[in-house]
């Protein structure tokens, strides 16, 4: 596959690290590694980097002078565009849709928003339920009418072009496993906007690689979310030239794990967060990557990986910990010796 012919800008740090978590696996029974796209680069990391080297690419062919993009108050994919808008001398407007309702200040100023506004970007502010998409569009002719080149970056950077990202990864991967000799049984992921499991089904059925891929979600139903992820993993293969290798079957969505809702923490994302953290040094976020790791712990309690070798893709976000301190109890931590 020649993903070169798309344009792209190399600004992610790659390849990223496949590591063995040997604490984690002795306690779980299983044997697991970390692929580390928390270590992307671009304002601390995360899976969005990969999107935004083709995403970032597009606009600047296109000729824009700003980009706009929306995402949950502490955005992961909005930071992260700040970030690429800063290094490559673009304006950006990021519109945030409250999902929580949270009036603590650290979530709604600290985190990834702090990182947005440090990285020059300018936030809007919307109460949950609006038409984000819509917002957006309104947004941006605002800003044409202005005399703007905008280029609109769907949330999560979701679409064919950013999906490239992650069927680059899944290249990435088996490259890596192929050169060690590593044979892989499953790999395990969180799935939200869909962009990063499209890609990587896009990729590995490109390759035929035959390793399941399963998505815990974050956010949507199983069936809206297993039905968003194989739209848009058809329409990356048709991107790529390769239509209808893409089979239903091969998207794999586990939503059990997503709690009251997206970016509301849970006890067992928080129990991830604590996990990863103290057997590895590693650290998660509470509303993406905790999820997805609460699902591959339970799951693997529950001897689902028996004698499987599993890969959890980190998709980064610890940057919005900040914002999230009201969710952890530390009072234990604190000591007089």
């Amino acid at each position: 596959m020649h993903l070169s012919r798309f344009p792209r800008v190399h600004l992610a740090h790659l390849p990223t690290p496949l590591e063995p978590m040997k604490r984690l696996s002795k306690e779980l029974g299983v044997e697991l590694w970390i692929k580390r796209d928390d270590c992307t680069g671009m304002s601390t990391g995360g899976n969005k980097t990969r999107k935004l080297e083709f995403l970032m690419a597009e606009a600047i062919e296109q000729g824009a002078d700003m980009v706009m993009t929306q995402g949950a108050t502490q955005t992961n994919h909005g930071r992260q565009t700040a970030a690429y808008a800063a290094k490559l001398g673009l304006a950006c407007h990021i519109l945030l849709e409250d999902r929580t309702g949270y009036n603590n200040p650290n979530y709604n100023t600290n985190g990834n928003v702090l990182l947005d506004h440090l990285h020059g970007a300018t936030t809007e502010k919307f109460v949950a339920g609006h038409d984000m998409p819509a917002e957006m569009e309104r947004a941006a002719e605002k800003k044409r009418a202005e005399g703007h080149n905008v280029y609109v970056i769907p949330g999560g950077g979701s679409n064919p072009t950013g999906a490239l990202g992650y069927v680059n990864c899944a290249f990435e991967l088996l490259n890596q496993v192929n050169t060690s000799g590593m044979k892989i049984d499953r790999l395990v992921h969180a799935t939200g906007s869909s962009g990063t499991q499209a890609g990587l089904v896009a990729g590995m059925s490109a390759m035929n690689a035959q390793i399941p891929i399963l998505g815990i979600g974050t956010r949507a139903p199983q069936p809206k979310q297993e039905q968003m992820v194989y739209d848009l993993a058809c329409k990356t293969v048709d991107k790529l030239g390769c239509s209808g290798i893409v089979k239903r079957e091969d998207v794999i969505a586990n939503t059990d794990y997503v709690g009251e809702g997206y970016g509301i923490p849970t006890d067992s994302g928080i129990e991830a967060i604590r996990m990863f953290a103290e057997l590895e040094g590693i650290l998660l976020d509470p509303c993406y990557s905790a999820k997805g790791a609460a699902g591959l712990i339970d799951l693997a309690r529950k001897g689902a990986f028996k004698d499987e070798r599993v890969v959890f893709l980190h998709t980064g976000g610890a940057a919005a910990l900040g914002g999230y301190d009201f969710a952890f109890d530390n009072s234990d931590r604190w000591v007089t010796l």
